[in-house]
């Protein structure tokens, strides 16, 4: 076991520099040397290293060029957070070059992509992990604890999704120069599926046993951006007018050879609240995230008539159910999304101190990225079902469980 796990950061925007701060939280400033910087950006480079100098002492190595940072023998690990086009072929160079991977979340834009994924982590023997934090959400792990205990029974069907009023930071992506303007004038997919489908993946044993069978996407029209720049044409006077390819409200149904369905909702150019969506549905009971409740056979069936005063309920059941990780955390872990950003941080680090493999590997990674472009598939004919891929070559159907065995484990 390595003592300090030497790293190089590619892509400093509002993601990557709010991802120093649990980088270099205080329960990992033992475990991490940040040794390279990278962003296109000058500005965003600078401010970066200042951050890291007066936090540590240290000036790491900066560079605009991602192979710079890539090139240093020193560095173990790689992690990306960069603009969603760019963290495949990041990826790729980076585990040619022998480091482990870590990838912002985000959707593909080909199959293809997914495939090289897959085939440069085979051929170099070298993990690559989404940083899908969502994975190590409190509610998620206690439904995922809750299945694997047997208390929701057989896994019927599945909700997620991510519905996040993003109209102003899209709308400012090209005084921000951020990378989802381009996206949503260009393209009509689920182009931000991961943070509910990762966690139900590992809960219907995705990639384990079980596989996701085909893609069906089906979209609304696009009023929600057009109108916030026709509202606001003082500042966006440019795109006035203008119509968007991305759809308000795009919505993909997944099936699974186990016999599972999953709905997924991405909803962005919409006024509304945040929510992902996260449902679980079993033979013995459920779990849903709208309202925070959990519903168990036999011992709220009186109730579910009147079920409404129960809402939040899931709170009062964390001592019963809480996952062993938030139980050993809780008390401590505060940083990045209720404590979920550090988790999924200190999961990759384990994992690359220990040389071993991540909690979320390449399959996983490249079966969730597909499904944008395979959304985006769909759409264009019409919502016709199109097949899922398999990437893990058949061996989904023998690999019953995940051999890591540590306690990041999604197992």
């Amino acid at each position: 076991m390595k003592n300090k796990v030497k790293i190089g950061i590619i892509g400093l925007g509002l993601r990557g520099a709010s991802m120093l701060e649990y980088i270099l939280a205080p329960m990992n400033k033992d475990d991490v040397e940040i040794v390279g910087l990278c962003d296109f950006y000058e500005d965003r480079l600078k401010n970066a290293v200042e951050y890291i100098n007066k936090v540590t002492g240290k000036k790491p190595h900066s560079s605009t060029q991602y192979m710079d940072i890539i090139s240093i023998p020193e560095i173990e690990a790689i992690l990306i957070f960069t603009s969603w086009e760019m963290h495949i072929p990041i990826a790729v160079e980076a585990m040619k070059a022998g480091k482990y991977v870590g990838v912002e979340v985000g959707g593909s834009y080909s199959i293809q992509d997914c495939y090289e994924l897959v085939r440069v982590s085979e051929q170099n023997q070298i993990p690559c992990m989404m940083l899908e934090n969502c994975c190590y959400g409190r509610r998620e792990m206690m439904a995922l604890n809750m299945e694997r205990k047997g208390i929701l029974g057989d896994i019927i069907h599945c909700t997620g999704g991510y519905s996040h009023d993003l109209r102003e930071e899209i709308a400012s992506g090209k005084v921000n120069r951020h990378y989802r303007l381009m996206n949503y004038l260009n393209r009509n997919c689920d182009n931000y599926p991961t943070h509910a489908l990762g966690p139900i993946a590992k809960i219907l044993r995705i990639n384990r046993g079980n596989n996701f069978l085909s893609v069906a996407s089906f979209a609304s029209c696009s009023k929600g951006l057009s109108k916030y720049f026709n509202d606001h044409a003082d500042r966006f006077s440019e795109y006035k007018d203008c119509s968007p390819a991305q759809a308000d409200v795009v919505t993909t149904i997944i099936t699974c050879a186990g016999g599972q369905t999953i709905c997924l909702t991405l909803d962005t150019t919409l006024p509304g609240y945040y929510s992902r969506h996260f449902g679980i549905f079993g033979t013995k009971g459920r779990y849903i995230e709208e309202n925070d409740s959990v519903f168990l056979d036999g011992e709220h069936n009186p109730d579910n008539e009147l079920w409404k005063p129960q809402w939040g309920n899931a709170a009062v059941l964390e001592d019963r159910f809480d996952h062993p990780l938030w139980e050993s955390y809780k008390n401590d872990v505060k940083q990045g999304h209720g404590g979920m950003d550090w988790l999924v941080i200190r999961a990759f680090v384990e994992s690359v101190k220990n040389r071993e493999q991540t909690p979320i590997d390449v399959y996983d990674t490249a079966a969730w990225m597909s499904i944008s472009a395979l959304s985006e598939s769909s759409i264009a004919l019409g919502g016709t079902p199109v097949p899922a891929h398999d990437f893990t070559h058949g061996n989904w159907v023998k690999n019953n469980n995940d051999p890591l065995r540590n306690k990041y484990t999604l197992d």
